[in-house]
């Protein structure tokens, strides 16, 4: 899906966020944090079309977290935001969950997300958050994540 129709589904989004949406890979883009949606080598990225899913709701909820994360650097309420274990954290708009990682130079790049069904997290879910953080940076460092 291109950015300007997911920024079309987005009626709500600030006109600030706006410029912000149209690049490809930054979902909020912060005083602190660049916030990003964690893409495949062919080009998916999950999270993103999970995002895209849910109401307009439940994408404010989300927003309301990334963008305190992104000016911020933090989320004191752990109902919203927590550590997992192993430097992948869960932003929790609820239902939902965002697996994410701090990256260098400010990012937090969000690599999966589902429905929360269980009180714990699911080992699955927690996998593929650590092999996605595993495949950024392997292809961050070969130069071969981000396009021209």
């Amino acid at each position: 899906m291109e950015c300007s129709s997911f920024v079309k589904k987005l009626a709500f989004v600030p006109a600030q966020w706006y410029n912000v949406l149209m690049k490809e890979y930054i979902a909020y883009e912060g005083e602190r944090y660049t916030i990003e949606w964690y893409y495949t080598a062919k080009g998916e990225s999950q999270p993103l079309e999970f995002f895209e899913e849910l109401t307009a709701v439940e994408q404010q909820k989300l927003f309301h977290i990334i963008k305190r994360l992104g000016d911020f650097g933090f989320v004191s309420d752990i109902t919203k935001f927590r550590n997992e274990g192993d430097d992948i954290y869960a932003m929790k708009p609820q239902p939902s969950r965002f697996l994410s990682f701090f990256y260098e130079g400010n990012k937090i790049i969000i690599t999966n997300a589902f429905t929360k069904k269980a009180q714990k997290l699911k080992k699955q879910d927690k996998e593929r958050a650590l092999n996605a953080r595993t495949d950024y940076i392997k292809r961050v460092k070969e130069g071969v994540y981000y396009e021209d």
